[in-house]
């Protein structure tokens, strides 16, 4: 929001260190609202504003209740984690769910890790891309997705698919960034993956609030297009782990992965350190993998330094940028800290008749074609965007929003009406700089703990996707 004082007059209100300015913007900020004064200057104003007697009582009041609001909200940094109460994090869980995550052998010919779609060095999305035909082939319904195994019939034994004969099959949306989904109650584009999370073997309720990350997974270790056989059973899943050597495809592995392996070299010696016996079952395996996943917090980024209070810690451009993602109203959906406001909404991307997203899970029209909101945390990472995975760079995605046709099923901007962008080549270089210098959490880039991994088997086979050429 901006407090209708332009640059030059936002510096000499500083210079004068008008305590009305830093009481509104102070109150502003608290409430939710962008103001452009840097952290630390509001606080030493509203401290100056509450002690010294010559201000007016009332201002003294307002700037010593803003300070306390202040100090009860922690604007700058991510909100901690939902953990459900059915699964606390711990280390023992922590290190086998990420073993679990990049262990191939998870699915039924060991080519498919849950790590294989989501690598940190590409945002936590899919580096790989396939080609979905849709219906029929090489028509305006086919889109880029994410290639899960080869067809396999209830024995296990490769098939040719009608659509992708002996070819990997390609999953009908690019997967999405994991990183993003830590705090949604529903994941997945369409959001079918809910905070409910009942045990598939017993059918009770394993979480009763917050397991949309649990649920994700078994969604995954069931699929016959991502990493099962068709008709997989649970008990052949558990077997399938019972008798693997922990990440024995995989090389490079983390320190702290090799050294649990030393400590415990079986997957039933890992589970029994994890949870108290070496039973596996699908539900644990889905705990450990979500525990893993949600101490996966990318919030060490130039932008979360800005906001703290660091006001050289964007550049000129990304700064910029910044100022031109509040300006086009990019935030009211891709909303700070998280960049998501984790809603579903039409862009206008594609028709619903070729995908109907949300309106799927929730059988209600109004929902027809919407899509959750991607996090931008980490997203100049990665090599293509949407989820229909169309565009290959960040200008092509950015300018989508302007040069676009809008179709009839195109909700509007949340609070701001119709989609009304005059982005200019200049607007659109700083908000990609923004992006991309402002957004990046180096340990993300660099796969550095938390986010460090080993090398997949998949990876140092030469494979082309799909569909690529």
């Amino acid at each position: 929001m901006d407090l209708g004082v332009g640059r030059a007059q936002r510096r000499h209100i500083g210079h004068s260190q008008s305590s009305e300015f830093y009481v509104v913007a102070a109150w502003l900020a608290a409430s939710g609202g962008v103001v452009y004064p840097s952290r630390t200057g509001l606080t030493s104003a509203l401290q100056r504003a509450a002690s010294l007697e010559s201000h007016p009582m009332h201002l003294r009041h307002l700037a010593a209740l803003v300070l306390l609001c202040l100090a009860q909200r922690t604007l700058a940094a991510l909100p901690p984690v939902p953990v459900p109460a059915e699964n606390p994090i711990t280390e023992p869980k922590r290190v086998l769910g990420k073993m679990l995550f990049w262990e191939e052998q998870l699915s039924t010919n060991s080519t498919i890790a849950c790590g294989t779609c989501h690598r940190p060095a590409f945002g936590g999305a899919d580096p790989r891309a396939g080609r979905n035909p849709g219906t029929d082939k090489g028509t305006i319904d086919d889109v880029r997705g994410s290639p899960g195994i080869v067809f396999l019939d209830h024995a296990g034994k490769p098939q040719p698919h009608p659509v992708y004969g002996s070819d990997p099959q390609v999953t009908s949306r690019l997967a999405p960034s994991n990183f993003g989904a830590l705090w949604a109650a529903q994941v997945f584009w369409d959001g079918r993956a809910g905070p409910v999370v009942k045990d598939p073997v017993s059918g009770e309720i394993a979480i009763a609030h917050g397991g949309a990350l649990e649920n994700q997974v078994l969604a995954a270790l069931a699929n016959s297009g991502e990493m099962a056989k068709t008709g997989r059973t649970w008990a052949e899943l558990v077997a399938d782990v019972s008798k693997a050597r922990p990440l024995a495809l995989a090389t490079g592995l983390p320190l702290d992965v090799a050294a649990a392996i030393a400590a415990a070299p079986t997957y039933s010696k890992l589970f029994a350190a994890a949870f108290g016996d070496s039973a596996i079952t699908p539900m644990r395996i889905a705990f450990a993998i979500a525990t893993y996943e949600r101490t996966l917090v990318a919030d060490q980024t130039a932008w979360d330094r800005y906001d703290a209070g660091d006001t050289t810690a964007l550049p000129g451009r990304a700064a910029a940028g910044w100022r031109a993602m509040q300006a086009f109203h990019c935030t009211a959906c891709h909303t700070p800290p998280l960049f998501t406001n984790n809603e579903f909404f039409q862009i206008g991307l594609r028709r619903v008749d070729f995908d109907r997203g949300r309106e799927n899970v929730t059988h209600d029209p109004k929902d027809a074609g919407d899509m959750k909101v991607p996090s931008l945390r980490n997203v100049a990472l990665r090599s293509r965007f949407m989820h229909t995975g169309e565009f290959t760079n960040l200008g092509s995605a950015i300018r989508f929003y302007q040069n676009s046709i809008p179709l009839p099923e195109r909700d509007d901007i949340p609070g701001f009406g119709i989609y009304a962008f005059n982005v200019s080549q200049v607007d659109e270089a700083d908000i990609r700089e923004f992006l991309t210098a402002g957004l990046t959490d180096p340990r993300v880039r660099d796969e550095v703990f938390p986010f460090d991994r080993p090398k997949l088997r998949s990876e140092r086979e030469v494979t082309t996707p799909v569909g690529s050429q």
